[in-house]
């Protein structure tokens, strides 16, 4: 009798061990803070060119991971009109921005996405292939909020 008990506390032990460790590799580990440095600032790629441009973008806060393409994940605000932005970016067809850990709040995908599908925000390519297969996206809310974050590209769909 003993024996059965003493094997279901190793594999229930187990069990919340692996699960808090499969929790923190997802949640914790490998991401750091992204300093937002001259060269490295929010930019877009303009309706007449190739190159991403600088914008002005205030209040950077972004989190990364070296451990996958797509950990990248931001939050800023812009002075910049959603009417200047059409009007001088290039749209991006197809934007769906990935869930942030939970120690990222200010970067909620769900919201985001919403505001994607009902036209609240706009969506804007920000650095086509930044790493092979893999495009930083930007999105803008009317009233300045704006969010970037990495999304695999068609080239790795095909």
């Amino acid at each position: 009798m003993n024996v059965g008990k003493i094997a279901v506390a190793v594999i229930l032990l187990t069990a919340v061990i692996g699960g808090a460790a499969l929790w923190y590799t997802a949640e914790r580990a490998f991401y750091e803070p992204v300093a937002f440095t001259p060269g490295q600032e929010i930019r877009l790629v303009p309706l007449n060119g190739d190159q991403p441009e600088a914008i002005v973008a205030n209040d950077i806060q972004g989190i990364d991971a070296p451990s996958s393409p797509i950990k990248f994940r931001a939050c800023f605000t812009t002075p910049l009109t959603l009417a200047m932005l059409t009007e001088t970016y290039r749209p991006y067809e197809g934007a769906v921005p990935l869930v942030a850990p939970s120690n990222f709040p200010c970067f909620d995908a769900e919201a985001i996405g919403r505001a994607l599908e009902t036209g609240e925000a706009l969506a804007f390519l920000s650095e086509p292939d930044i790493r092979p297969g893999v495009d930083r996206v930007v999105a803008v809310f009317a009233d300045g909020r704006a969010y970037a974050w990495h999304q695999t590209n068609s080239s790795l769909k095909d």
